[in-house]
């Protein structure tokens, strides 16, 4: 018989559409839950892609486009306002 796992300890992407509202209000806002949080994912990435026998560019080249991607969509207001002058 399968034992029934309360819905605060789910994992995110278990969670049905349905019951996701109250899933995400039962996590963990404080500074140390998100910070927590953070470790996880820290951690999840390190050993998936940096900390592997057969290591390949991968890891690093996601970390690249994360910055990429991020230093666009900051200074985007700046770049938007560029596009509409007139360059004559």
């Amino acid at each position: 018989m399968a034992s029934v796992v309360p819905l605060k300890e789910k994992r995110l992407m278990d969670i049905k559409r349905g019951k996701l509202p109250s899933g995400i209000l039962m996590r963990d806002f404080t500074p140390k839950g998100i910070a927590g949080a953070l470790q996880r994912g820290y951690y999840r990435y390190y050993n998936s892609y940096i900390n592997v026998k057969k290591g390949s560019v991968a890891g690093v080249s996601m970390v690249l486009a994360a910055y990429v991607l991020f230093n666009y969509c900051c200074s985007y207001e700046e770049l938007k306002h560029e596009r509409r002058r007139k360059h004559h």
